[in-house]
């Protein structure tokens, strides 16, 4: 008769050939059950071979996804879900359902995923004022948006965030009729160039009448989105007139080399804002291009503006007419710009000596003369005098263009007269003043 096989060493499992794993507790089909009752007597050690241990069923369960953080800090942009009120509504200290009820209602297929439900509702109640009775709940004030999550009508225009900011400020100087324009720097502003990149650089216009006349610009700046500039730009010969009607342009453009200049965007700020003698700051989104008003009433086209001083001398008993400076000349030639000089005439002139010419300023809209004449005459007879000025386009080989003219006298109005008013009643004063000029002189000096 074959020997019986031997048993197994104790506390050790054997697995039968061809038959699953066997764990620790677990007996094997069969007549191996029977056996592991006998296997391990109490108090004793068990002792397990690596080749066994290798067949002990030791992993967990199925693999579940790792939770975010996220998961446990749940957001609900519109308030808590329908289904977080009821639980809201029980105490902090209400005893939690027994397992055994929910899962009862449960499917094997929910398992996964009943674990991140319950903890997303459990913060979604957490925090709600428990209600003392189960009566209806006083009506609570609608949840407020998260503050990560702004309101879209906060934000500006795309527009705005694509085209770049401009920081800038504007001081009116009441005193000498001057309108500085500090250019500090921009941020963020459009690429325009292929690397990425833009050479910007800033230019003011005054509108109505944008011109050669009256452009001013800051240096370029190459390779830059976020530029900074810190220069002062000055319109002279601005009166409170024009401060009330007139609006400054301030455009932002990309220097191109082999191109023309490219726009990138603008913002028009209307003069009658800025308080005299005020600084006012500002920082504004660049927006496009907008079309300027090409039908403008013909009749607030000017000629140019032109700053003139008087004095009566006692000292040399004679009439000092200062011509310091013009701004915003009309263009005479093809180039864009005039080559302007000034004439002066104290009149009726019966010896035709009292002509005075200034030297000619080349290319040039915005000329300063800083040149001073003096007509020998007596402090009564300035009554009966008046004083013509006219500026004029330098031109070879041709006639010279009359560009524009003023005249100062007893028979001139409103500050044309007030000017020469003030300089009969202050003897040995310098007043100077910003005219206008008009092409409405009489016909014998529009001839050079």
């Amino acid at each position: 008769m074959p020997a019986a096989p031997a048993a197994p060493p104790p506390g050790l499992l054997s697995r039968p050939p061809g038959r699953g794993r066997a764990g620790p507790g677990r007996a094997a089909p069969g007549r191996g059950r029977a056996a592991c009752m006998t296997l391990r007597r109490r108090g004793e050690k068990a002792t397990i071979s690596i080749q066994e241990h290798m067949a002990i069923d030791v992993c967990p369960g199925p693999i579940r996804p790792i939770k975010q953080i996220s998961d446990y800090f749940p957001r609900f942009p519109r308030g808590l879900p329908p289904d977080a009120g009821p639980r809201a509504a029980a105490p902090p200290d209400a005893p939690a359902r027994p397992a055994a009820a929910s899962a009862g209602r449960r499917s094997p297929s929910d398992g996964a995923r009943d674990d991140d439900e319950d903890v997303d509702q459990l913060f979604g109640a957490y925090g709600a004022s428990p209600g003392p009775s189960p009566g209806p709940s006083p009506a609570r004030p609608p949840a407020k948006p998260p503050e990560d999550e702004p309101d879209a009508d906060g934000y500006e225009s795309d527009d705005c965030t694509a085209l770049g900011t401009l920081d800038f400020s504007l001081l009116y100087d009441q005193e000498n009729n001057a309108l500085h324009c500090t250019i500090s720097k921009a941020k963020g502003l459009k690429p325009m160039d292929h690397n990425g990149l833009a050479d910007p650089y800033v230019k003011l216009h005054l509108l109505p009448g944008a011109s050669k006349a009256n452009k001013l610009r800051t240096k370029t700046l190459r390779n830059t989105l976020n530029p900074t500039w810190n220069e002062t730009l000055t319109y002279y010969g601005i009166t409170n007139e024009d401060m009330i009607r007139k609006t400054l342009r301030i455009s932002v453009c990309d220097e191109d080399k082999f191109r023309h200049n490219e726009f990138i965007g603008e913002t028009r700020v209307p003069l009658k804002k800025l308080k005299p003698n005020h600084t006012k700051t500002f920082s504004i989104c660049l927006e496009k291009q907008l079309p300027v008003d090409k039908t403008e009433d013909k009749s607030l086209e000017e000629r140019g503006r032109i700053l003139i001083s008087l004095k009566y001398s006692s000292q040399k008993q004679g009439l000092l007419v200062g011509i310091v400076r013009c701004a915003h000349l009309a263009a005479m030639d093809a180039n864009g710009y005039s080559d302007p000089y000034v004439k002066t005439y104290l009149k009726p002139d019966v010896d035709k000596k009292s002509k005075h010419k200034t030297a000619v300023k080349k290319k040039t809209l915005n000329p300063e003369f800083n040149e001073e004449f003096c007509y020998e005459i007596k402090h009564g007879d300035l009554a009966k005098k008046t004083l013509e000025v006219t500026v004029w386009d330098y031109d070879i080989g041709k006639s010279n263009d009359f560009i524009g003219g003023v005249v100062l006298g007893i028979n001139a109005k409103g500050e044309r007269l007030k000017h020469w008013f003030d300089c009969l009643k202050n003897k040995d004063k310098r007043i100077e003043r910003w005219h206008t000029l008009t092409n409405e002189l009489p016909g014998a000096v529009l001839s050079d």
